[in-house]
């Protein structure tokens, strides 16, 4: 994650707080809802990450294969990556 946890609490703290004050939003625990919004953050950060995971895991059944026909690691790791983030819709940076 390249976001600073404490930077992130930060972040939806004042995402509720700056909703709150324009009147775009109604809350009673202001606190229960930037933590709810800041898992939300970690989540949508992460989503790469735990993409990357699943590449890792996918490469780990095929390296036997991948050997045998001269493909680099970095090669299929990016087609894989770049798969799984077409299949769930994601747009990666």
């Amino acid at each position: 994650m390249l976001i600073n946890r404490d930077l992130l609490s930060y972040m939806a703290s004042q995402v509720v707080k700056k909703l709150a004050e324009g009147g775009l939003i109604e809350i009673k625990h202001e606190p229960q809802v930037a933590q709810r919004v800041r898992q939300a953050m970690v989540e949508e950060i992460t989503v790469e990450d735990r993409i990357s995971e699943e590449a890792r895991q996918i490469l780990l059944q095929y390296q036997e294969q991948m050997r045998n026909s001269g493909i680099t690691y970095q090669e299929m790791f990016k087609k894989v990556k770049a798969q799984l983030a077409r299949d769930k819709k994601l747009v990666l940076r």
